[in-house]
């Protein structure tokens, strides 16, 4: 996945992030990536929240890493 894919994924769980709960319910984050999201979409933003996960939101990141785990 080209850099500029990963921008794209970085900025729509940070969207997602935002406008789910108030911008705080990880849960909902993490569910919605996980029902909505293509396996290699998943699997690029957990190698990318591995990696320090720049860009991410502090929801966006939590919801990373209990897909991460």
């Amino acid at each position: 996945m080209s850099h500029n894919n990963l921008d794209h994924l970085v900025k729509m769980i940070n969207q997602i992030a935002e406008n789910m709960g108030n911008g705080e319910d990880v849960d909902a984050v993490a569910s919605h990536v996980t029902r909505f999201w293509a396996r290699p979409m998943k699997q690029q933003i957990v190698q990318h929240y591995r990696l320090g996960g720049d860009g991410l939101n502090s929801v966006a990141k939590q919801a990373v890493q209990q897909l991460a785990s």
